[in-house]
Order: structure tokens, then sequence, then C-alpha cells
């Protein structure tokens, strides 16, 4: 070897050992930095995102496998998880009740016309005659001639279908916005939080049977609540894509459902379209929580939908008949006040219910869980100032008061001073209620962890404190599923026995037939009115028997 190729090989190595760097590779070197500028902008994971997820990938593994730490560590990380897994055991017992129920449904109400028109008209006919001759909404009829088109099958299966798809919905849609927050999704914890918020919805109010198995009430009330906890998963799936025909869909998605919403119910049009309507607002690139336009597009299509599905309600002849039926009551001083002490009822109403501290404790839980388990990083909340996340904590507050409100003065505009009473409205405030209970709860309870995650006992006791809170508030739930469950069996074996007298007296010859009111629910039965012109309860479940009349037995 020459001098000249030693000499060579020896600036070289002096080159690598003291960290310089000839012109060829300083260039190299700055394309390939130039190159991951370019990929970060254009959206790849940086070294960071991939670190922080990497670190809650190890926590979350650590947590399932015990992290091998037996000490007070160890059992103060396994304690929130076990906490939850009893909690989410009560609730969904108590759902997997409600749900088998729905076996026991017999037609009562509102049941009666449903009946024999989705069997004499179809979905299409019974369609046309909400629109004409009943109260405009389409969609309500629509579904509702779908629903009863194989007699009381789908009523029966609707319970669960409810139950089921409100629960994944909700558990999709906490996995997204945990993810939008860089935080931990603990799966148990998670789907705890959503199984008390359903048990809650469906069995803690005045009207249990209402919400859950009166299928012309949860048509009405409990499925518009379903329909936008998924077309707010569309949106948030198609913002993910960042393909144009992805979000473009979803846009034309928004402004078809939120017409379909618009006459489906008008509480959930009041409460839905403040909500998009804020979240609007908040979601303009300007105030820096969403990169690009396409969240206030898509919330400005949703409104656009609800807006014109109210249109195509308010001026159809159903409707103007129905308003028809109910003066008018001019907006004066007295109205607003007695407006106002109705809605305070309503909540009076509510809050005595304590068990709905429950999603509150579940939320801590689920917090304590997150806090215990995985490093955070900053997500959006990172990125913006302190005043305007506290808005956006304290917004909810304010816009389910105003939504309740709203609701509120339609019932007592629809149904008269007594209006206020109709619990099975409430269900469209009462999910985003329930939603915001469980998710300063989170807040909580992820401060809470945050701060105290070294000193254990103190963790470990508010974990348990949540934990017998959450417990008791599903507790509390199991006499009023107890008496529903009863009644609603009872009514059933007596229900099948009229039913099948009538049946035989039908085959007879006989064009009047005897009835016993079952009542239930708190729901009107044949003969809640003494004049049998005005009883259209008594003359729909004539006209499904195919009778003239009934008759008191």
């Amino acid at each position: 070897m020459s001098r000249t190729t030693i000499s060579e090989h020896g600036d070289a190595l002096m080159r690598k050992t003291d960290g310089t760097t000839g012109p060829e590779e300083t260039e190299g070197r700055a394309g390939a930095e130039g190159t991951e500028d370019t990929a970060e902008a254009e959206g790849t994971e940086s070294t960071e995102d991939r670190e922080d997820r990497e670190g809650t990938e190890d926590a979350e593994g650590t947590e399932a496998t015990g992290g091998g730490d037996d000490g007070p560590q160890g059992v103060l990380r396994r304690l929130p998880p076990l906490l939850a897994l009893v909690v989410a055991a009560g609730a969904g017992v108590l759902l997997s009740v409600g749900a088998f129920l729905g076996v026991y449904v017999r037609p009562t109400s509102d049941d009666w016309c449903a009946l024999w028109k989705a069997r004499d008209m179809g979905p299409l006919g019974i369609t046309s005659d909400f629109y004409r001759t009943q109260n405009g909404r389409v969609t309500n009829a629509f579904l509702t001639g779908l629903l009863y088109s194989d007699g009381m099958l789908g009523p029966k299966l609707l319970p669960a279908f409810l139950i089921v798809t409100l629960g994944v919905g909700l558990f999709l849609l906490a996995r997204e916005v945990l993810r939008a927050l860089r935080l931990p999704f603990p799966v148990v914890a998670t789907a705890t939080a959503v199984l008390v918020l359903e048990a809650l919805l469906f069995l803690a109010g005045t009207r249990a049977y209402q919400v859950l198995l009166w299928a012309p009430s949860t048509i009405s009330h409990t499925l518009p609540s379903v329909l936008g906890v998924w077309a707010v998963l569309s949106g948030v799936w198609a913002a993910r894509s960042r393909r144009p025909w992805a979000r473009s869909a979803a846009v034309g998605a928004a402004v078809l459902l939120g017409t379909a919403a618009g006459t489906l119910s008008e509480p959930f049009v009041a409460m839905s379209g403040l909500l998009a309507a804020t979240a609007c607002v908040l979601c303009l690139p300007r105030l820096r929580l969403a990169h690009d336009r396409f969240a206030s597009t898509w919330c400005a299509a949703w409104c656009l939908g609800l807006v014109i599905g109210s249109v195509v309600l308010f001026v159809s002849p159903g409707a103007r008949w129905r308003r028809s039926q109910q003066p008018p009551r001019p907006l004066s001083l007295a109205e607003l006040g007695a407006t106002l002490q109705d809605w305070a009822r309503v909540w009076e109403t509510i809050g005595s219910q304590w068990a709905y501290a429950g999603a509150l404790a579940a939320g801590v839980l689920l917090g304590l869980v997150m806090a215990l388990t995985g490093r955070t990083a900053p997500g959006a909340a990172g990125r913006l100032s302190r005043g305007t996340v506290l808005v956006i904590a304290v917004l909810p507050v304010p816009l389910i008061a105003l939504g309740s409100l709203v609701t509120v003065y339609g019932l007592r505009g629809g149904y008269g001073a007594g209006g206020w009473t109709y619990a099975r409205a409430w269900t469209s405030f009462l999910v985003p209620f329930l939603i915001a209970l469980c998710g300063y709860g989170a807040w909580l309870g992820h401060r809470i962890g945050r701060r105290l995650g070294a000193r254990s006992v103190l963790a470990a006791a508010a974990a348990g404190i949540a934990g017998v809170v959450a417990v008791a508030g599903t507790a509390a739930l199991v006499p009023a599923t107890r008496t529903l469950t009863t009644r609603t069996v009872e009514r059933s074996v007596a229900w099948d026995r009229q039913d099948a007298t009538i049946r035989a007296e039908r085959a007879a010859g006989r064009e009047a037939v005897p009835y016993r009111p079952l009542l239930i629910g708190g729901l009107a039965e044949p003969f809640f009115t003494t004049v049998y012109a005005k009883d259209w309860v008594a003359q729909c479940a004539a006209r499904y028997y195919g009778v003239d009349r009934l008759r008191r037995s």
C-alpha cells in the first residue's frame, strides 16, 4: 500500500473519530434532513410522536401484565381497573335485563295505531299519512312503518338494538377523543364508563319503560341520539382519512342525516343544532383547535340538514293540524316565567336521582386509569391558550341548559302546562348531560392520578371512593329495574291471555269484543276517556283486531 493510500485512510479515520464530515457527507446529511422536514410537513409520524406512542403502548402492556411490580405501586395500578371491572359487570347485567325485556313488550297506546297502519298502508303509506294528517315527521313515520311491518317483532328487538348500537358508538367515539388528546386508551375503564352511562340513560329516569321499551318513544327520542353519535363518528373518520372523496361524501351524508333528524324529533334538533353550531365556530382554523376547515364544514352541513328537515316538518299539513289542537301561547313574561318554572322542575327531578353521580364516578375511574397506566403527550389542547381550554371545558353547561330550556318550552307549547312531565323527550339533552358528567369526572380523575401517582395511599383512596359511588349508583337502579321487569312480564302474560280471547270472539263473528285496559309506563290504553268518539286508542285497537268497537270488560 502506498503512502498516499495510507494517508487517505488515516484522514478518513480521523474525520470519523472527530465527528467532522467532508463536503460530500455534509451535502448528503443536508439532503436527508430536508427529506425528514418534508416528511414531517406532509403529516408523517415524527420521532417524538413515535416515542410517545411507543411509551403509551409499553405502559398499556405493563398494565396488562401487572408490570412485575408487586409493591404498593403495583397494587395501585391494578386497583382502578379492578374496580372498573366490577362496575362494568353490574351495569352490564342491568342492560342485559333491559334488552331481554324486549321479548315481553306488547302493544299499548300508539302501538295500536302503528300496527294497523303498517299492516294496511305499508311504510310509504304510513309516511304519507303522518305527513298529511298526523305531525309531519316523515322520517319518524317511515321508520315506524319498517319497524311494525312484521307485527311486534321489530319493537321486541329494538331495545337490544338501541343498547348495542349506542354503546358501540360511544365506545368508538371515546377512543377517537382519547386518541386526539394523545391519552392512553384503557379498554375496560372506557367500556365501564359507556355501560354506566347507558344504564343511567335507560333505567334511571322516571319513564324507563318509555325510554327503552316503547317503540314510538324510542324512535322519536332515543334513536336520534344513536344517529347523532354515529354521524359524528363518520365525520371524524372522514377527517382522519384526508381523502377528498371521503370528506365530500361525509359532508353530503351530514346534510342527508341532518335532514332526516329534522323530521324525526324536534327536541333533538334543538340540542344537536346548538352543539353543532358551537362546534362549527370552535373548529375554525383561526382558533387552532382544528388544522383545516373540514370540521367546521361538516358541522355547518349538519346544521343545514337540520334546517331543511325542520322546514319540511313545519310546513307539512300534519304539523299544521297538530298545532291547531293546542292554541299557541304568546311569548309573554308570564309564559316565560312559567317555562322557567317547568325547566327548574325538570332539573330538580333529575337532581333528586343521585344515581346520576355514577356517571361522574365512572369518569373518575377512567381518568385514574389513564393517569396511572402511561405517559401522555400534549395533543390539540397543548397548542391552545389556557383561556380557550377553560371556555371549551365550561361550554357544555350553558349549552345543555339552553337546549333543555328550549325542549321544555316546546313541550309546554305542544302539551300544555303538564308538558314538562313527558320525560321521554328529556333524552335529547340527557345524553350530552351524562357524557359531560363522565368527561368532567375523567378530567378530575386524571388530575388526581397525575398529582398523587407517587402517593399510593391517597390515589388508592380516591379510586376506592369513585368505585364505591359508581357501584352505589348502579345498585340504585336495581329496584327500578326489578319493578320494570315484574310489570312488563306480568302484563305480557295478561295481554297474551286477553289477545287469545279477543281473537276467539272475532272468529265467532262478534263485532264488539271485550277489552280490559292493561296499563304500563304511564301510557294511554283503550277507555282512557269516557267519550268513545274521542278514544283514539280504542279505535286503533279495534281497527287492529278488525272489529267495529271494543267494549270494556
